[in-house]
């Protein structure tokens, strides 16, 4: 019998690497988080590029040169006077499709989503995993609005019951309803359990979560605590170690 394929996932609202008790931009803060960290896919949130505040850096190109992930994806949801910020992913794995979602409602602030496809060996075959970075709104009506969106788009809607999923990022999910309220009828689990991740210095809400479906299994989630993490952000980034199951 075949070892099943083993990945570990992170996300984290990285809050632009300003922290969220100096309030000062240290983008060295956050390669060092991500790297203790060890992921194979990171998931992120409020990312900046070329942004005045953040030394004009295009933050995800630092991050996957200093940290050798070599494949990324970056998605500028808003436009600045100078500049965009988004969500990112850095993968250790080739992404062989890229699209990014607009989950923006009308008269609200501009949110969106990107969908990825990796892939990976597990049981000698290649198995895809089908990756949703978010970031959602910060009303419950709003939220699942967005969520319906992601889950009825042409990227996720057709995929099969067995098709790997993980949908993972900042939920601004106040009150723990929306994975079972939209999620559970759409088959998925949450690997997270309400694991509080916001505000970093004293966390008492699970705002960052990570649900999924298919044919993974988690075998380990937990949220970074250390002292460079409680000052790189005003999150902590939430982890999951996954295994994809023969079939």
């Amino acid at each position: 019998m075949q070892s099943p394929a083993h990945f570990r996932l992170m996300t984290w609202n990285m809050h632009k690497g300003i922290g969220g008790v100096d309030r000062r931009y240290d983008i060295d803060r956050v390669i060092k988080t991500i790297g203790a960290c060890n992921p194979d896919i990171v998931h992120l949130q409020e990312v900046d590029d070329s942004v005045p505040r953040s030394s004009h850096h295009r933050q995800s190109d630092i991050l996957g040169a200093a940290l050798d992930y070599e494949h990324r994806f970056f998605q500028p949801n808003v436009r600045l006077r100078r500049g965009h910020y988004g969500n990112a992913i850095l993968s250790r794995f080739p992404i062989e499709e890229a699209h990014s979602l607009n989950l923006t409602i009308p008269f609200k602030k501009r949110r969106g989503a990107q969908i990825v496809t990796i892939r990976m060996r597990a049981d000698r075959n290649a198995v895809a995993v089908h990756l949703v970075n978010m970031h959602l709104g910060l009303i419950e009506f709003e939220q699942g609005m967005q969520l319906r969106r992601i889950l009825r788009s042409k990227h996720v809607a057709p995929l099969a019951p067995e098709a790997c999923v993980i949908l993972a990022g900042d939920m601004n999910d106040l009150f723990g309803r929306l994975g079972r309220r939209l999620l559970v009828p759409a088959g998925f689990h949450c690997a997270s359990a309400r694991a509080k991740t916001f505000p970093a210095f004293m966390p008492m809400r699970a705002l960052d979560q990570i649900h999924y479906r298919g044919r993974l299994r988690p075998r380990r989630c937990f949220v970074e605590h250390n002292k460079i993490a409680r000052e790189a952000s005003d999150h902590l980034p939430l982890l999951a170690d996954f295994e994809i199951e023969p079939a």
